[in-house]
């Protein structure tokens, strides 16, 4: 018999949605008209599709008026909120470029994501747990407090020509929300039309930076075809219909809320519930509660502390049936809980990145309990998927490991303002490269063993550790820095660097994170530092980063975390 290899096509009675947002989103109004579209709890907000339509499109024609370009691109920084939403599908109306700005980054990333996108307007919150915004923009433009909103000029940021507070108070230099909805006035509904009209849907719609893996994050350029098409196909693998209602506690700058999430919802005329700025598992249990919703999205970390909660059992969570738990490896244990004591029996894997708008892979109602907790599903409808030798480049027998490749509308059209990379992640037959090794079996579902980078998944996050490097590089006492990801029982990985400090300097662990506070995310922020006089390397002088690993462990008594079963 011959050797079945490891390539599978998603197949799909249903067509890909050849649509731009807006229209998908105008004709999903039509059908139901009066069913919820957005409720947020910590805002008190509940919009119906004609009543959001109302302010997307107040939304859209104000960012006509403030001389947004089809092109242009559009930066959003703030924590999950009716606005996310409301500029989400604005931007996509006028065909501007949505830059989603990650609500926990610091000076030194926010500046470089404003000025590598080229953003000309930015949407932003006062604050988010720790992040004062308002004070961060304050100190890299401090020309805002005697310029006028709408004409800024400023050294540091040199493209933003406009700032809109998400907010009532009034902050120099910027327009208020309410103020900027203001300036709709000066454009009718027949030239938000025309500029509808003008957009199609290849055209590039969304900017989602991604840790880089050479020090600064890469923009993965996203269409209203590949993430439409996505967040649709991930809902309709779910069976969701416009009676579904789902919680979303994850950060909506990230694909996972804004596609899987809005975009899902809205290609089904389903509710979409946002229950707190931030996760808090207290706030995602009333929720669904409350709203008897039918769904929830998280990664594995979210639905353990819902499950830990000490009021869990005090809610009635008998509504929900479904949802995506993704992002990184689930431990068994807890699988069995979400499908048991949380009523989610259909609750289903998925697995992608961000280039790949996301998903590429997921499991299906009716899976086996086995096959949910092993392995990440098989291939998404109107895609392909192939496993390859990094080396030969040839597919591999299924069975056998090696490199997850996706192919299809989902794969982004490049990294912005880097061809180079670009070409390096997307091969000339158009195969994303993912970086990660897998497993396919007879029946093509797909296991996730390894990754060929020594990317850190830390509770969802993707960390690429040379992002932290070279911003330890840095510290002046810093002579060499090496960052690697080692266990831990709550996120699934934890950062740790490994220091070596310049001849006769003396540092210590609180002097090097206080230097990564304000700087770089919290996340990012490395939970273990190790001084050492050395690294260890192979006979070429390569790091051997499997072996600092090993190391860290043993020293930091991990065995335990090491050896928990994920699915």
């Amino acid at each position: 018999m011959k050797e079945q290899l490891s390539y599978a096509s998603g197949i799909s009675n249903k067509p890909l949605i050849g649509k731009t947002i807006g229209g998908l989103f105008d004709e999903v109004v039509e059908l139901y008209p009066d069913n919820e579209a957005l409720v947020v709890h910590h805002q008190g907000i509940r919009l119906t599709y004609r009543q959001l339509k109302e302010q997307v499109d107040t939304c859209a024609r104000a960012l006509i008026a403030a001389g947004m370009n089809k092109g242009e691109r559009v930066g959003i920084w703030a924590p999950n909120c009716a606005e996310w939403a409301i500029v989400q599908y604005a931007t996509a109306k006028i065909g501007a470029i949505l830059v989603n700005i990650n609500p926990s980054y610091r000076l030194h990333e926010l500046e470089y994501a404003l000025n590598h996108s080229g953003c000309s307007l930015l949407f932003t919150a006062d604050e988010f747990k720790k992040s004062n915004y308002l004070e961060m923009l304050n100190h890299l433009a401090p020309e805002l407090k005697i310029s006028e909103p709408g004409r800024l000029d400023l050294e540091k940021l040199h493209h933003l020509r406009a700032i809109v507070h998400l907010g009532w108070d009034p902050c120099p230099g910027m327009w208020d929300w309410h103020d900027f909805l203001g300036l709709s006035s000066n454009v009718d509904a027949e030239t938000l039309a025309r500029r509808q009209a003008s957009c199609c849907f290849d055209d590039p719609i969304n900017i989602q930076y991604t840790s880089g893996t050479t020090g600064f994050p890469k923009g993965a350029t996203l269409s209203h075809h590949n993430i439409l098409n996505n967040g649709c196909f991930v809902a309709e693998t779910m069976n969701f219909t416009h009676k579904d209602r789902l919680v979303i506690p994850v950060p909506l700058y990230h694909c996972f809320g804004m596609v899987l999430g809005n975009l899902g919802c809205l290609s089904h005329g389903a509710t979409v519930i946002y229950p707190s700025q931030g996760f808090e598992p207290d706030a995602v249990l009333r929720a669904v509660e409350q709203e008897r919703a039918t769904a929830i999205y998280g990664v594995p970390t979210m639905f353990i502390a819902e499950l830990e909660d000490p009021n869990f059992h005090k809610y009635d969570l008998s509504s929900l049936r479904t949802g995506i738990m993704a992002g990184a490896p689930c431990p068994i244990e807890v699988m069995k809980k979400v499908k048991t004591i949380m009523h989610m029996p259909e609750v289903q894997i998925a697995y992608g990145m961000t280039e790949t708008s996301p998903v590429s892979t997921q499991t299906r109602p009716g899976t086996t309990l086995e096959k949910q907790v092993s392995t990440v599903g098989k291939v998404h409808p109107h895609l392909e998927i192939k496993i390859i030798d990094p080396e030969t480049q040839r597919v591999v027998p299924r069975g056998t490991a090696g490199e997850l490749c996706t192919r299809g509308y989902s794969v982004m059209l490049g990294y912005w303002r880097d061809e180079e990379k670009t070409r390096e992640a997307i091969d000339p037959a158009r195969w994303m490269h993912s970086g990660d090794m897998a497993t396919m079996d007879k029946q093509g579902y797909i296991n996730i063993v390894g990754r060929i980078k020594d990317m850190i998944i830390r509770g969802g996050e993707n960390i690429y550790p040379r992002e932290i490097e070279e911003f330890l590089f840095t510290h002046p006492k810093v002579s060499e820095v090496q960052v690697i990801g080692v266990p831990d029982e709550k996120y699934g990985e934890e950062v740790m660097a490994w220091i070596k400090l310049r001849d006769g300097e003396m540092a210590t662990e609180e002097e090097i994170k206080a230097y990564c506070r304000g700087n770089i995310a919290h996340y990012k922020i490395p939970r273990y530092i190790k001084f050492t006089e050395s690294f260890p390397m192979t006979v070429t002088g390569k790091i051997r980063k499997i072996e600092m690993r090993e190391i860290s462990v043993k020293e930091l008594g991990l065995k335990k975390e090491a050896e928990i079963e994920m699915a």
